[in-house]
């Protein structure tokens, strides 16, 4: 879309959690609900129209890719969630990917391209993808990732290090079938999640030591999910709610998102700098906390949120007020949950 569409956004001052899970949640099945298509759609329009947002989100399920290329590869899919690599990937999963991407999709990826469609054909709103990053999938992949990244700096020809350059290719070629699929559908925006791209997996040291490190692990493999999204007329929002270095932030330029998604370990005011003028920066109250008032009151959130539109209206760069990542349901505790998400919306 038009990048004006979202900078429109910001400057009319909308503010939105990522919350589609808490209103799933409050359907008497979510279970059942989460593989009916119609239903997810209706959940999606429900969660956009009680948040006061044009932008209808999914929920923001991370398991879905893995669970693809698992069960196309022979893994039970209830096995699928605890499975990693020991060695390998390697040549014989590059050769069976194609045959992976197409055939069938799981269940959870059925209903969610159904949702999108539904979103597109029963709403006026803005249809959104979701997927995983590569270098986060590769994460979940490998059973040792710390390891394989240190080795891919110092010796990329070492087996572990071959791996982790396998499976970065394998995620990359899934995820953009995945969100061709997902423009097919109706999206009209994609929210790649990229969180293992912090410094849990790639510390500041090795950055320093190794200069074009972050371009070989991320963003040379976003770049090309970028690319697919352009040709798809798809828009990018990036997402990464990991700890975050300056390096890390200012590295995401390249890639042109027109949102910028950062989570509460990111001082959003701080990072602005760091983020060209046409990417709208979005979050990033610390809604992980919500569901406990020995952790932050409703009061606190008002203020909270408060503050950091004062913050970021004194940096004059285009924002929207949300969530920091999707506002996950807690059993018993989810009235709660959602009185502090409208306080953020209302304060």
């Amino acid at each position: 879309m038009d990048r004006s569409y979202y900078l429109d956004l910001a400057a009319a001052g909308l503010r939105m959690p990522i919350g589609t899970d808490l209103v799933l949640h409050r359907r008497p099945d979510p279970v059942s609900a989460r593989l009916d298509g119609a239903a997810l759609g209706a959940v999606m329009v429900e969660s956009a129209e009680r948040y006061r947002t044009p932008l209808a989100f999914p929920l923001m399920d991370l398991t879905l890719e893995k669970e693809w290329l698992l069960t196309g590869l022979g893994v039970p899919a209830d096995a699928a969630a605890a499975y990693h690599f020991a060695s390998g990937p390697g040549a014989a999963e590059l050769d069976a990917l194609d045959g992976i991407l197409n055939g069938p999709q799981t269940a959870c990826m059925r209903a969610s391209l159904e949702a999108l469609d539904y979103v597109r054909c029963q709403s006026e709103l803005v249809p959104v993808g979701m997927c995983i990053g590569p270098f986060s999938l590769m994460t979940k992949l490998l059973a040792d990732p710390i390891t394989a990244v240190y080795l891919i700096s110092v010796d990329p020809d070492e087996p572990t290090a071959q791996a982790a350059a396998t499976a970065l290719e394998l995620a990359t070629r899934l995820i953009i079938h995945w969100v061709g699929l997902q423009a097919e559908a109706g999206a009209k925006a994609v929210c790649i999640c990229e969180p293992a791209c912090s410094t849990a997996f790639i510390s500041p040291h090795q950055m320093a030591a190794h200069s074009g490190l972050l371009d070989t692990l991320v963003i040379s493999y976003l770049g090309r999910i970028k690319q697919a999204l352009d040709a798809a007329d798809m828009d990018l929002i990036l997402h990464d709610c990991g700890e975050l270095t300056p390096e890390i932030v200012a590295s995401f330029q390249v890639l042109d998102p027109a949102v910028l998604s950062l989570g509460s370990p990111s001082d959003l005011p701080s990072a602005a700098p760091l983020v060209p003028e046409q990417t709208v920066m979005f979050g990033n109250l610390p809604s992980k906390t919500f569901y406990s008032d020995s952790l932050m009151t409703v009061e606190q959130v008002k203020s909270a949120t408060l503050e950091l539109i004062a913050r970021m209206d004194a940096i004059g760069h285009p924002y929207i007020i949300g969530s920091e990542c999707d506002v996950l349901s807690v059993k018993g505790c989810e009235d709660l949950i959602m009185a502090k998400v409208m306080a953020m919306l209302e304060a």
